[in-house]
């Protein structure tokens, strides 16, 4: 488990002090893939470093497998840190080493004899599909294969905690999604608890099991990500959301139910669903339970981590008295109804 307690980070400047993270609080439990996700200079980065202790946090307390961080000397730091593994954005890779002197540095550091160093590597190697660049230099290999390194490098001191710092970030959609699926079966095969930093709402709804949303160094939002796409909280949520689930309307749209709400000519509501809720024909049984007009302006159908995930902007015309009831009777059988009043 890794749990930050009122954890706050001040760095000094020519201006004054900035607050990189203020009072933080955030409980992972083991065997989770965990995100961390918020715009540029959100303190997400900061954040990932408080776990390990790259960057001592100004106040509070870092507790990581029973351990709490911030109260070892620096010996039993140190030998708590082989318990947490962490992969870059850029690799960090040594140019001079092939595949298999990258991954089988830190065992080398730690003193480990060749014989337990070829058979600790080895396995990594063909865990990440990399057996047959083993003698090959990074300059010879694509990106989404050193980041591959990257990770059987922080798997090499066997740790029971992962941290994955924008670590698809400077790689292509295909390769991406390739990385992820390999963090995923890591995750499974070898019961790790996986941090996983990003800007991109994608990464979020393709591997992890909950989500923090961080901005200006606090957390806004947190929760099982299917909870946070049906039901963003915080605006920074939704801007994100909006980068894999439609959110807003198309301009042209926009302007014309704009129009139509300023002279009382329907409502404006979001419904999103998951699960079975998906596949029930929840929309026509209300039209005709209820007597409404149904005009459906935007929406998707989507799969969150196997489940299924449906979201629509409905414009629906009716008595309001008969809407309002419709809104209730949507809720009780589980479709999340918020009713949008304007369209900027």
């Amino acid at each position: 488990m890794i749990e930050l307690r009122n954890v706050s980070q001040r760095f000094a400047s020519p201006k004054g002090w900035i607050e990189a993270l203020h009072d933080v609080n955030l409980t992972i439990p083991p065997g989770e893939v965990f995100g961390i996700i918020g715009r540029s200079g959100a303190g997400k980065s900061t954040l990932v470093r408080t776990i390990n202790l790259l960057t001592r946090p100004s106040e509070g307390d870092i507790v990581v497998n029973g351990r709490t961080l911030t109260s070892l000397p620096p010996g039993a730091l140190r030998e708590a840190r082989r318990e947490i593994g962490m992969i870059f954005q850029h690799f960090n890779l040594l140019s001079s080493r092939t595949v298999f002197g990258n991954v089988a540095l830190p065992l080398e550091l730690a003193g480990m004899k060749r014989a337990q160093i070829e058979a600790a590597v080895l396995p990594l190697l063909d865990l990440v599909g990399l057996s047959a660049q083993r003698d090959r230099y990074p300059a010879q290999i694509s990106g989404g294969q050193k980041q591959r390194v990257g990770i059987a490098r922080a798997l090499a001191s066997r740790p029971k905690v992962l941290l994955s710092d924008e670590a698809t970030s400077a790689l292509d959609p295909e390769t991406t999604r390739a990385i992820l699926e390999l963090l995923r079966r890591i995750n499974r095969e070898l019961g790790l608890t996986v941090v996983l930093i990003t800007h991109q709402m994608e990464v979020i709804k393709q591997v992890c099991d909950r989500v923090a949303v961080l901005d200006a160094g606090r957390v806004v939002e947190q929760g099982p990500v299917i909870d946070v796409f049906l039901q963003p909280r915080h605006e920074v949520t939704r801007a994100l959301l909006g980068d894999v689930i439609a959110q807003e309307l198309p301009p042209a749209l926009k302007a014309r139910v704009a129009e139509k709400l300023k002279s009382g000519g329907g409502h404006l509501l979001r419904l999103a669903f998951s699960g079975t809720g998906v596949d029930d024909p929840v929309l026509s049984e209300t039209i005709r339970r209820f007597e409404l007009d149904f005009n459906i302006l935007h929406g998707q159908i989507d799969e969150i981590q196997g489940q299924a995930f449906g979201s629509l902007a409905v414009l629906a015309g009716g008595a309001p008295l008969r809407v309002a009831e419709a809104m209730t009777w949507l809720r009780e059988r589980g479709v999340v109804v918020e009713e949008l009043s304007h369209v900027e």
